[in-house]
């Protein structure tokens, strides 16, 4: 295995995902300019630590090496984009699907379809273009970026649940799921009940 997972790769991980979030930002403001709304309250993205990428080859007992970092794993780059309601999400993901050099090849919409302990968000698998030769020798190259679009408060409930998670003695683990869970689905029930108020609000002007 090499010193870093990503080989040479590492600084051109860094790259993309520098550029998709000024793409990303500039959207935003193009968006908020034309319409008034902010498709999103924060934006932040991170490429996963070449530590991170070891282990997890090493959960799915995949090689330790620069194909299974870039090409098998797919989430060597994650943004998260968090917006004030559900409908922001779902114009995103058209936005998306729209851009240049962007393809999705996977999604997952654990928000109508949340997991059973109520973690809720909207899951992408992008291939980017990039003017970069690939692992594979293409030129330009293809690379993977996972995006996730959540609500504030599937943001906030999801750190909750990350926490607990990662915490190794917690009193009462399953009275702390349950609650949880609870609230999990007050929160979705709350995002559906601002997004119609916007939607009434909105019918008047």
């Amino acid at each position: 295995m090499q010193e870093n997972i990503y080989g040479d790769y590492q600084p051109v991980l860094a790259e993309i995902l520098a550029e998709t979030l000024d793409k990303l930002e500039e959207i935003k403001d193009d968006y908020q300019t034309e319409t008034g709304d902010r498709l999103y309250e924060h934006l932040i993205g991170r490429v996963k630590t070449p530590k991170s990428m070891i282990e997890k080859c090493q959960r799915k007992n995949l090689p330790l090496n620069v194909r299974s970092a870039l090409k098998e794993n797919k989430d060597s780059i994650g943004v998260r984009i968090v917006c004030n309601f559900i409908d922001d999400i779902y114009t995103w993901i058209d936005i998306i699907e729209h851009l240049n050099n962007v393809a999705i090849v996977k999604q997952k919409d654990y928000i109508t379809h949340a997991k059973p302990n109520g973690y809720r968000s909207y899951h992408l698998i992008l291939e980017v273009t990039y003017p970069v030769a690939d692992i594979d020798g293409n030129d330009p190259g293809q690379y993977f970026i996972e995006v996730q679009l959540r609500t504030i408060a599937m943001d906030t409930w999801a750190s909750l649940e990350h926490e607990m998670k990662y915490k190794h003695t917690i009193n009462n683990p399953e009275m702390i799921g349950q609650e949880l869970k609870r609230v999990a689905d007050e929160l979705a029930s709350c995002d559906v009940s601002m997004q119609t108020i916007r939607q009434l609000i909105r019918e008047d002007d």
